[in-house]
């Protein structure tokens, strides 16, 4: 992800027990991270675009992940990504959808909307924290992704 620097993450989660597991799952993972957490995705949105209540770029700093419930309050996560979806501003932004949701066509769906991994959270909080622990190996260690200043 960044060189020697903590990683911008947007959490888009509703649940704020599944919140605080992956702020949890973040810090057991030792994945050097600045976690910003939104309520669903109208809050996403106004965070990405930075507007309304995160006007401030120091507020809202660009993620290099977002990671993305589907089933949240007011706009949920398809129309997150429909929105996102095409956007050149947002193109060298890791979309990562962890949600609860197996059904084919929600994979399909996300996929098709541009998605760079699918993940179904599990249920059991040990596996949760290897599942995180995965991301941490596959985009912040094997992966390479364009420098920071290059992406503009």
């Amino acid at each position: 992800m960044k060189q020697n620097k903590a990683a911008v993450i947007l959490l888009a989660e509703d649940d704020p027990a599944d919140q605080e597991l992956t702020r949890r799952a973040l810090k057991e993972g030792k994945i050097e991270n600045e976690l910003h957490i939104v309520n669903d995705g109208e809050e996403a949105l106004d965070y990405l675009y930075q507007q309304n209540c995160y006007a401030d770029p120091s507020r809202a700093p660009k993620p290099d992940i977002l990671l993305l419930d589907l089933n949240m309050p007011k706009i949920d996560g398809h129309q997150v990504l429909e929105q996102l979806h095409g956007d050149p501003r947002f193109k060298y932004i890791r979309i990562i959808v962890l949600t609860t949701s197996c059904q084919e066509r929600d994979i399909l769906q996300s996929y098709g909307l541009g998605v760079s991994s699918y993940i179904t959270k599990p249920v059991d909080p040990d596996q949760f924290f290897k599942a995180v622990g995965t991301l941490k190996e596959y985009w912040f260690q094997i992966v390479k992704l364009p420098p920071k200043g290059k992406q503009d």
